[in-house]
């Protein structure tokens, strides 16, 4: 009889349910049949129901934190069942125990993560079974039962879980020791906090900490640029004056002057240039895509997308989410005509149909054995569900699955952009830029999303001759760079090697996983959320003060660094293909640890930070409710106070009094000593970096008759 232990227990009901069973408590039992002739029973983990000890298991004295006591190197590292979990992993070592069980199928997910969970199982109820490995791409029954036919042997996957197990270990080191270490130097800093470092999370963090700085140390410029309207031939149309390639003008008085030499000139086409674009349908959604994508269109965060997705793969509708691959083997496209023929009975898709190539099968922009990794692109699998049964975010995310393979399935699209370059008075030259879509192609399928900023101009021929009917001079504001958003961030962690200079480190990371793996990302991010290093605000990433004390603090230490990751990353996959020894990187990580311990001791007594980010720490432990008075209330007789989140009334509970300032206004966190201000002289210093839509302005804040205003300067 064979025991199989699924990674959740939704994965192993789905396994079991293609077969005649009987639900028990904490596992299916598997009736006779012809895959399982004696039978099997199903139990599963609930994601890792075991993890990495802590530090005062191995030594006593390692339980207060110290600088003494580092560096923390456990010669042997031990896992324990998590305590919320200990019920589930009582019910897996009784059925392993269990008199007719001869083999243990690992049905974990097919990667590195579900190799690591179940193994972790097998080890701490040290069963004396053989294993096999269940590696399949889909939850389907077709997909279920094949997989089962042909079970990997142990040792095909045993590296993967080496790798697997050593990055853990190795994690271990650098959380344990880098985020004690700078917690405490931190807190002899005056910053009493627990802060997090983590070999994914700080090189993630010191990015987006980098944006921050450069949005608020970016000095906006005025700039003035001049746009004619001109009447050719009784056709109108629009241009920018241009010289050199630029169009922007420093001085309004020379933007004045030319605007002035052009009334009413005479006008002639110069130039005309046409140029044809081709634009090949996207490739298949991997998970980072779909996620860049999903947060795009619908703001969905990364992990959102990530949840939903997983239960589209239980369901059985699309292939296992966490894919990094774009392409699919000939195998699966095999299957792609009978999936399409079930979606074109949608009305949605109906119009698609008939498509214009029929098979892709011998495309290797799609089909590529070589470029499949563990799994293939995220794909709508053959069991094609009721769509209306689906919840309406199932519903935007299956659309975009079953829509980029139907677009896969279609022509290039081909675009003409057209510059058309005007002379005015035989002097000034004017750029009008327009374009016109000369095949629809994949575009019919997945249309633009983005404004289209290039009109649409009139049959122009060069020499034709007008004049100016009109001439404007717009001024305009240089901006600085945009945050990220979470779907951007996804896309930054996954190609984090462009902002790495050594072009050999660059390629590893490109080739490997860059910051983080498909599996991780969305975690990474949730964690720097929770941990209060970055806020979410309309989708748009910000650093706090507590990332940009961190960050401050590493420097250029390789905590912060993506060459460390890709350092990193090379190593573990040497190690997953039996290249490297997981004790050899084992002592390169211990080295790296003492290392930064000791020359991140002696850097700290050079360490400075800005009077803003002092002023605006909140320590850990009064982030709740920080009671330190600011000033008279304006509208009662009590004290504002800072609450955390915001400032506020003491006498709320007292009168209800509702005076409240936000600290964050329009991405700018609002210092203690400018409430000061504000209470005491009616208004901040001037505040730089105000962000509106796509425009960034400096203004006070002022208190005028009952409320908060910004006055621009």
């Amino acid at each position: 009889m064979k025991l199989i232990i699924a990674e959740k227990p939704d994965q192993g009901i789905t396994l079991a349910s293609v077969f005649k069973t009987k639900k028990n408590q904490g596992f299916v039992e598997i009736l006779p049949n012809e895959v399982f002739p004696k039978g099997a029973f199903v139990t599963w983990a609930v994601g890792h129901l075991c993890q990495l000890v802590p530090p005062e298991n191995y030594n006593p004295s390692w339980k207060k934190w110290s600088l003494q006591t580092l560096p923390i190197f456990p010669t042997q590292f031990q896992y324990e069942v998590t305590k919320d979990k200990v019920k589930q992993f009582s019910i897996i070592k009784k059925l392993i125990n269990h008199p007719e069980i001869s083999e243990v199928i690992h049905a974990g997910d097919a990667g590195r993560e579900g190799e690591l969970i179940v193994r972790n199982i097998l080890r701490l109820t040290r069963s004396p079974h053989p294993m096999k490995r269940l590696w399949i791409s889909s939850l389907t029954p077709k997909a279920i039962k094949e997989g089962f036919q042909s079970l990997k042997d142990e040792t095909d996957t045993r590296s993967l879980y080496f790798e697997a197990y050593t990055r853990a270990c190795a994690d271990w080191v650098v959380g344990m020791n880098a985020s004690r270490l700078y917690s405490l130097l931190l807190q002899q800093q005056g910053f009493s906090d627990v802060f997090s470092v983590g070999r994914v999370q700080t090189p993630t963090l010191a990015l987006i900490v980098k944006r921050e700085q450069e949005i608020e140390n970016f000095v906006s410029e005025p700039f003035w640029e001049v746009q004619a309207h001109f009447l050719v031939d009784g056709k109108k149309y629009k241009g920018k004056w241009e010289k050199d390639g630029e169009s922007r003008v420093t001085s309004k008085e020379m933007a004045d002057k030319i605007a002035e030499f052009c009334k009413d000139k005479p006008a002639v086409i110069k130039d005309i240039q046409a140029d044809k674009k081709e634009y090949l349908p996207p490739l298949l959604y991997n998970l980072s895509t779909l996620q860049a994508e999903a947060n795009r269109r619908f703001k969905f965060p990364p992990k959102k997308t990530l949840d939903v997705l997983q239960k589209l793969y239980q369901k059985g509708n699309v292939s296992y989410p966490r894919s990094d691959s774009r392409h699919v083997t000939k195998g699966e496209a095999d299957t792609f005509p009978e999936i399409l023929k079930k979606i074109e009975n949608f009305n949605d898709y109906q119009e698609l149909f008939p498509l214009p190539i029929p098979s892709i099968t011998s495309n290797k922009r799609y089909v590529d054995d070589k470029k499949v990794t563990d799994h293939y692109a995220i794909i709508p699998t053959e069991q094609v569900p009721n769509i209306d049964k689906l919840s309406g975010d199932e519903q935007k995310l299956y659309d975009l699955i079953v829509r980029s393979l139907i677009a896969a399935h279609y022509e290039k699209a081909v675009t003409e952009y057209t510059t058309v370059h005007t002379l005015v008075d035989g002097r000034a030259e004017f750029i009008s830029k327009g374009k016109v879509q000369l095949e629809e192609g994949w575009r019919k399928v997945i249309p633009q999303q983005e404004k289209d900023k290039d009109p649409l101009l009139p049959n122009l021929e060069i020499g034709e001759e007008g004049k100016v009917s009109k001439v404007e001079v717009k001024e305009s504001k240089t901006q600085p760079p945009k945050r990220y958003t979470e779907g951007q961030l996804i896309t930054l962690m996954k190609t984090a090697g462009k902002y790495i200079e050594d072009k050999e480190l660059e390629k590893v990371l490109m080739s490997t996983e860059g910051l983080g793996t498909e599996a991780t990302r969305a975690g990474i991010i949730t964690m720097l959320k929770d941990r209060k290093y970055i806020d979410i605000t309309k989708n748009m990433v910000y650093a706090t003060t507590k990332a940009k004390i961190l960050i401050g603090a590493i420097g250029e230490e390789i905590l912060a660094s993506p060459e460390m990751t890709a350092k990193w990353e090379q190593r573990l996959k040497d190690i997953s293909k039996g290249e490297a020894s997981p004790k050899q990187f084992m002592e390169q990580t211990n080295k790296m640890i003492s290392h930064i311990i000791s020359a991140t001791v002696k850097d700290a007594e050079g360490w400075s930070f800005t009077q803003e980010d002092q002023d605006n720490f909140i320590p850990g432990k009064q982030r709740k409710a920080r009671v330190v008075k600011l000033g008279k209330c304006k509208k009662c007789d009590g004290s504002v106070v800072d609450k955390g989140s915001f400032y506020g009334c003491s006498n709320y509970r007292k009168n209800n009094c509702d005076f409240t300032i936000s600290k964050k206004i329009m991405g700018k966190t609002i210092s203690q000593n400018n409430v000061k201000k504000l209470l005491d002289e009616g208004r901040t210093d001037l505040i730089k970096g105000f962000q509106k839509e796509d425009r960034s302005f400096d203004a006070f804040l002022i208190w005028e008759a009952t409320r908060v205003k910004l006055q621009t300067t």
